[in-house]
């Protein structure tokens, strides 16, 4: 293979694992922006992957598949918004209590579904716009570039900007993130705003574990496999920016791709499996007291006592 083949091809990889972090972190974004602690993008992502492969399976679409693994991922945020803004309940322990019930209900879901405890049935995948297909060597890189699921993340992404940063409704979000008292005195419901914030979360998660599902063809027991957790890492170290997120996915993407070009080069095993995990720690202690929080995420507020 030639060096520019093998660059693209890299570029191509990297661009391939990205997509699941970048949507869930893009998720991250709206839900702490907003006043939410969303550790439970993890579970998000799994049920998106189910309910992608379910829907896919049932249809024969994948893009009834990909409206599956929104409206799975919403369901799930709203049982976390429901928890933590209406019921003001702690954001760590509901998140976490979402990924534990997340990796119980897909796997009894394989079980009655499918009757396999560990695997679905293959489902076919979006067929990509032109084919897929560059001309050569950038063949692999098309087959990314031209996805339509990869296309529909680079318009959220571009969405997600103007709506965050050129709309009232936006500045309003962050707003409630930031001091919810004077979103409430503009006139706006914090409980509101911060319930999109954790629906929209769910709608992209729940995306990026579609694009999961069409990589591999089918689900997997436990296929999320940390992701949701390293998207929270990327978010943070892009402060809580879209763009900035999306940059450090695809660090955390280059990492993983190394990781599995890397595997039966001599190095052991695990060394290799850890490095996606070591890199987001390391990032993580690099980048502590650099990347300011929104200054209310993680509190209740209400409305009636202001707090």
């Amino acid at each position: 293979m030639s060096a520019a083949a093998l660059l693209l091809s890299l570029v191509a990889q990297t661009l391939r694992i990205s997509v699941p972090y970048g949507l869930a972190a893009l998720g991250g974004v709206f839900s702490e922006r907003s006043g939410i602690v969303n550790i439970a993008l993890e579970g998000i992502l799994l049920c998106g992957a189910f309910c992608a492969v379910v829907g896919t399976h049932y249809t024969g679409s994948p893009y009834v598949g990909m409206l599956c693994a929104a409206g799975g991922g919403m369901l799930v945020a709203a049982l976390h918004a429901l928890i933590t803004v209406t019921a003001r309940g702690d954001h760590i322990v509901s998140g976490l209590a979402i990924n534990i019930m997340a990796f119980g209900l897909t796997r009894g879901g394989l079980r009655v579904l499918f009757q396999s405890a560990s695997n679905s049935p293959r489902i076919a995948a979006p067929e990509g716009f032109l084919g897929g297909r560059l001309p050569g060597i950038a063949a692999p890189l098309g087959a990314v570039l031209f996805d339509p699921l990869f296309l529909g993340a680079l318009g959220l992404l571009l969405l997600s900007l103007l709506f965050l940063y050129r709309t009232g409704l936006g500045l309003a979000l962050r707003t409630a993130g930031e001091l919810p008292a004077a979103a409430h005195a503009a006139g706006f419901s914090v409980t509101c705003l911060r319930w999109l914030g954790v629906v929209a979360s769910g709608l992209l998660a729940g995306l990026g574990g579609a694009w999961l599902a069409f990589e591999q063809h089918s689900f997997s027991d436990a296929m999320s496999g940390g992701r949701g957790y390293i998207a929270l890492a990327a978010m943070i170290v892009g402060k809580w920016h879209p763009l900035g997120a999306g940059a450090a996915c695809l660090l955390f993407g280059a990492a993983e791709t190394a990781q599995i070009r890397l595997q039966g080069s001599g190095v052991p095993t695990q060394l290799m499996q850890m490095l996606p995990f070591a890199l987001t720690i390391l990032v993580l202690v690099l980048w502590v007291g650099r990347s300011p929080a929104p200054a209310a995420v993680g509190q209740s507020y209400d409305p009636e006592g202001g707090s």
